[in-house]
């Protein structure tokens, strides 16, 4: 959820780019990072090991849908289209709402403790695997 919020920020700093004419390919590649990991990261830990079971299959399948319509909204935003700002920062902050509040409360109430080390262990390893920087707990 703290990587909604330097999203949400992110988002904003690309609003006020467009705005102001400012740098949009900056301002889009820094959100493009910042959602391009985060998104890979929920779907190789979180949402894998959440959609094995029937009651979140349907659900997760949907985010992963939108991840891809936040990608190609973006894409064209930075390729120019400045019109569908207002369209992607509304599908984002929409999409944000279901996952902070609705599908991790669901994750933190319905997944068990094996199932939460698994995806530490994937999310930890796809971290190393793309070079991003976190900590390491022992």
């Amino acid at each position: 959820m703290e990587e909604h919020v330097e999203i949400i920020n992110a988002c904003g700093d690309l609003r006020h780019a467009i705005a102001d004419v400012g740098d949009v390919r900056a301002a889009g590649r820094r959100l493009g990072g910042l959602l391009g990991h985060h998104t890979a990261t929920e779907e190789v830990g979180l949402f894998s090991v959440m959609k094995r079971r029937d009651e979140f299959a349907d659900h997760v399948s949907t985010l992963c849908g939108e991840h891809r319509t936040l990608d190609e909204l973006l894409d064209a935003i930075v390729d120019g289209d400045h019109s569908l700002m207002e369209t992607f920062e509304k599908a984002l902050r929409d999409h944000i709402h279901k996952e902070d509040n609705g599908l991790f409360p669901a994750a933190a109430m319905g997944l068990d403790g094996d199932e939460w080390v698994e995806i530490d262990e994937v999310t930890h390893e796809h971290d190393h695997a793309t070079g991003t920087a976190h900590a390491h707990h022992h």
